[in-house]
């Protein structure tokens, strides 16, 4: 059996860990914003364990690079890794820490291939939608003009942004809470792209299956038919040559009754 690579195998056994990293980033980053009032201390938690987790995706990142046979290929191909990585150092907000964080789980999900596209959607929507309202009412809570003002409405408002309905009975008023909105809608319309094409390629497939199916019945077929025609001019040949055959052969002619003597 052919050895994997290093960095498969890296990428294999981490899986799960940086999972539970990402379920942990989702708790930390949902209870400063749900619970508001909780103590200074929770708070203090919940960003400690944000820093932690973008501290592992880094630091996950860091290895791949290591154990890639050719690193340059490595940075071209996993641009948008790198991106995420280097997103909270450029500008360190809780939003740009979540958007990084949603990034990295969701290649390292596609990397893995017991993963099906449909589990990936689902994921992706339940995701998007949960995170959407968790940022769009942190940016939205305190705003002077804004009219999100608590969970309820925020998952409404995502709900309705991601499937382009877009009521309008809520809408972000901050550009932070415009970005998420802007963000959420081409999330939307790109998951339903998936979606609508996942469907018409089952479609196709199921119809090129049929369409072979019939060709190789009408190949079949027409094979069939050529081996009945030959055996159809054989028997037709064998037929036409017996009686040639006999033709050949003299047939005898009886004695004059004449010529026979009568017996004394």
């Amino acid at each position: 059996m052919k050895e994997q690579p290093a960095q498969l195998r890296w990428e294999r056994r981490t899986q799960l860990p940086l999972l539970v990293c990402a379920v942990a980033f989702g708790v930390a980053y949902a209870v400063p914003i749900i619970v508001p009032d909780a103590e200074r201390s929770v708070h203090e938690a919940c960003l400690l364990t944000e820093w932690v987790v973008w501290s592992v995706f880094a630091g996950d990142y860091a290895v791949r690079l290591g154990l890639a046979a050719d690193r340059r290929l490595f940075v071209r191909t996993h641009w948008l890794d790198l991106a995420a990585v280097l997103l909270p150092m450029i500008q360190p907000l809780r939003l740009l820490r979540l958007v990084s964080t949603l990034l990295l789980v969701g290649r390292r999900a596609r990397m893995a291939p017991q993963v099906r596209l449909t589990t990936y959607v689902a994921g992706a929507v339940v995701g998007l939608l949960m995170f959407g309202s968790l940022a769009v009412l942190s940016v939205e809570r305190d705003a002077p003009r804004g009219n999100i003002r608590n969970l309820q409405d925020a998952v409404w408002w995502s709900f309705t942004t991601m499937t382009t309905v877009g009521y309008g009975d809520h809408s972000p008023t901050t550009g932070l809470g415009r970005l998420v909105a802007v963000g959420l809608m081409l999330s939307g319309i790109a998951l339903l792209g998936v979606v609508t094409a996942n469907i018409a390629a089952w479609f196709i497939s199921r119809f090129e299956r049929d369409d072979q199916a019939e060709r190789l019945q009408a190949a079949a077929l027409f094979e069939l038919t050529a081996e009945v025609r030959a055996l159809r001019a054989e028997v037709a040949r064998l037929g036409g040559a017996t009686p040639g055959a006999g033709a050949d052969v003299p047939a005898p002619h009886p004695e004059p009754a004449a010529a026979i003597a009568p017996t004394p």
